[in-house]
């Protein structure tokens, strides 16, 4: 992509804002010291450079590529006048703007009008919100329940809330311990369940957790952080029964700055019933006395948030609506790219698929190792050589440890010498990585060569 296109917009963008400055009188000089801009600018991109090439799909490594050009520029050109979404008078535009954003959002998971929600800075911040409303109902005795697969900030966020929480046991094929929650059942009050999970991209059964606790009171608690945006290719995916019951879950938790194509940081929490805006009532002397409307501090933990974020996530849905041939479009090619490179993996007598991909997570290790560790070291100089390799040779990946057992229920003929096992893990999270499988299933084999 070639950033000097979008030079002639953001002027135009940034011109037509200062006429509307302009119309509250002579602008004010201001104390700038606009003369050392050039120079710090320069050591700025200087710097830049060391990142690695997040923008190119020969990087395959983490959750990261630069959000869509329609996001950067409305959050740059938005953060010119720098909008405060706590409260309406902070930045009304900005504020209606979040609303008609999270309405999408609600519409895309299912939710009714009665629902309520709102972005934030971040999907950590967004599960903390969440986690905090359960401390608020749950009953007395009862405790969180979440995976071994989770996010380890439920673990984490849990301790900081004083949630009494458990770890449910997982299996090697990723499924819930079952035979483990009956046992615990009726010790459990809310359960988070991860659509999408940031290590292997697993989606944990939310039917039958919702079978498995109908009739009880229980708050179900969907971290889709990572994986959300897939409910617009529920049809299209293995796990489409669980995606088609998103609505029945209490809360839910997205990430544009993942999926959504937004820079970082952008999350969202939304909750089933606007009722639990009960829990967040307080006052601000100084804050909500602009409008009678919703002032979206009132239904925040948070206070300061960036309008930037909410104009920049606006502007995307014009361009990329919550719909398949909209943003879903962008998925279909992630989740294209996934399925191709797993074909060819399957293919190959150099790797072999640790499981198959449900999102556009691919886990996977070199083959014709005898013993877990050998994997493990292998794989390690395969990360090292792409990384030091030449630009238009190399790749970047990240490396994953996961149980041996897991390993060795695939490959009968290893032999496990180790408790782990480090394998090699690709983020196909950028359209682009479609057309770009084959060349980088090339750079893998030449390093595997090398590795060996």
């Amino acid at each position: 992509m070639k950033y000097s296109g979008y030079l002639d917009l953001l002027k135009k963008s940034l011109v037509e804002l200062d006429s509307w400055r302009n119309e509250y009188g002579k602008p004010i000089p201001e104390q700038d010291r606009f003369f050392l801009y050039d120079d710090v600018l320069s050591k700025l991109v200087s710097r830049l450079k060391g990142n690695y090439p997040f923008h190119h799909p020969s990087y395959a490594g983490q959750m990261l590529k630069p959000p869509a050009g329609i996001a950067w520029l409305a959050y740059a050109i938005t953060s010119t006048i720098n909008p405060n979404n706590h409260a309406l008078d902070g930045g009304p535009p900005s504020s209606e703007m979040e609303k008609e954003a999270v309405a999408d959002l609600a519409k895309m998971v299912g939710y009714d009008d009665f629902c309520l929600g709102h972005l934030t800075s971040a999907g950590t911040t967004a599960n903390l919100e969440a986690l905090w409303i359960i401390k608020q109902i749950l009953p007395t005795g009862k405790k969180l329940a979440y995976s071994a697969n989770a996010h380890y900030t439920h673990e984490r966020i849990s301790a900081v809330l004083g949630i009494d929480s458990i770890k449910v046991p997982v299996l090697s094929n990723g499924d819930y311990d079952w035979q483990w929650l009956v046992q615990h059942k009726s010790e459990i009050g809310a359960f988070v369940v991860t659509m999408g999970t940031t290590g292997m991209g697993l989606v944990e059964p939310l039917s039958k957790v919702i079978d498995f606790f109908e009739g009880d009171t229980c708050w179900i608690h969907v971290d889709a952080a990572y994986g959300g945006f897939y409910k617009l290719l529920e049809s299209d995916l293995p796990s489409e029964a669980d995606w088609a019951q998103v609505s029945l879950a209490d809360s839910i938790v997205i990430d544009p700055h993942k999926h959504g194509l937004q820079p970082y940081g952008c999350g969202a929490v939304l909750f089933r019933n606007a009722e639990v805006g009960k829990y967040y009532k307080h006052d601000s002397p100084y804050t909500y006395f602009t409008s009678e409307e919703l002032h979206l501090g009132e239904i925040s933990l948070e206070c300061s948030r960036a309008g930037a974020s909410a104009a920049a996530f606006w502007a995307t849905l014009q361009v990329y609506p919550l719909n398949k041939p909209g943003l879903g479009s962008v998925l279909t090619s992630c989740r294209n790219a996934a399925l191709s490179f797993t074909a060819k993996i399957k293919g190959s007598a150099l790797f072999s698929l640790v499981a198959e991909p449900e999102l556009d997570i691919v886990i996977y290790y070199p083959a014709e190792c005898k013993t877990t560790s050998e994997i493990s070291a292998i794989s390690k100089k395969i990360f090292d050589w792409g990384m030091k390799a030449k630009p238009d040779e190399g790749f970047h990946l990240s490396l994953y440890t996961l149980s041996s057992e897991i390993v060795s229920s695939e490959n009968k003929n290893l032999k496990v010498d180790s408790n782990h096992t480090v394998v090699l893990r690709s983020v196909f999270m950028k359209p682009e990585h479609e057309a770009f499988v084959d060349e980088l299933i090339q750079r893998l084999e030449r390093a595997y060569h090398e590795a060996k």
